[in-house]
């Protein structure tokens, strides 16, 4: 297992009460898991959101703090709740009532890979399952927790903005007339953020060139549930991006126009954070 679920990234000074967070970035695989695994290290990193960590590493220096995750997906998905448990894949998990999520294989400890792809041949145990919950998916809850809390004392409110990314070939067609979106962002359906809030957010994204939709194909799952509590003051979006606008997808790399997404990223999180920031001095006025 990783040494650290997670690596923090704050800023010198905390300037606006955004969090920034990439979850699905992680590829610490390490030796031990990659022999239990059935596949390859190409295959394994299939459902991995690649490079996003990289593409979001100029946050601090908008002041305000980036958690990127060194736990690879496919080992645990920090987006989903300790309580989904997959029993085809966990020993000892009563076979019951199970969501959507966990039925095809991608639970707290996922079963599969893109593609439906398995990741292992048989089951792992209940106390290795439980150990991977405590010592990687408890540790960083409790850190994105704390710095939403931090920042959120600070200024009244806080949006935590989830970055994820999508492959093309899931995305292809969605759009319709319109276009394929190339980035979608999540609140599930008007739950996890305010409106106004949302509508920045799409708009900042719109005016930077790119074809944004909501909610379809991906609202957002536990993070977003979690999080996403604006009558309390704490607002989560999560934001999907088009793999093939920065990666190789088949080879897992980073392609010719990753620096210039790169860029972009950066300007819409510091359009982001400048908006919070603002909305504060309006409320302070």
């Amino acid at each position: 297992m990783p040494k650290a679920p997670f690596r923090l990234h704050r800023p010198r000074a905390v300037t606006a009460p955004v969090v920034v967070a990439s979850p699905h970035s992680g590829r610490s695989y390490g030796w031990d898991f990659m022999s239990r695994t059935v596949l390859d290290s190409e295959w394994i990193r299939s459902s991995e959101d690649a490079y996003v960590d990289l593409l979001l590493e100029r946050v601090p220096g908008l002041g305000v703090p980036l958690l990127a995750a060194e736990v690879p997906r496919a080992m645990l998905d920090l987006n989903r709740s300790p309580e989904e448990l997959d029993p085809a894949v966990i020993s000892d998990v009563p076979r019951g009532a199970t969501n959507p999520r966990v039925s095809s294989g991608l639970g707290v400890i996922p079963r599969v890979v893109a593609q439906g792809r398995a990741i292992y041949h048989g089951k792992i145990s209940r106390a290795e399952a439980q150990e991977r919950i405590e010592t990687l998916w408890q540790p960083y809850h409790a850190q994105l927790d704390a710095l939403l809390s931090e920042a959120q004392a600070g200024f009244g409110r806080v949006l935590l903005i989830d970055c994820h990314s999508m492959p093309h070939e899931a995305i292809e067609g969605v759009g319709g007339a319109k276009g394929t979106p190339e980035i979608v962002l999540g609140d599930r359906f008007g739950a996890s953020a305010d409106a106004a809030l949302v509508d920045e957010v799409e708009a900042i994204f719109t005016d930077l060139g790119f074809r944004v939709a909501r909610n379809a194909p991906f609202a957002g799952a536990y993070t977003m549930q979690a999080y996403g509590k604006p009558a309390r003051g704490r607002h989560a979006i999560q934001v999907e991006i088009d793999r093939a606008l920065y990666m190789d997808e088949a080879r897992v790399r980073p392609n010719a126009r990753f620096e210039s997404m790169r860029n972009l990223m950066t300007e819409a999180m510091s359009r982001i954070c400048a908006a919070m920031g603002q909305a504060r001095e309006v409320a302070a006025e």
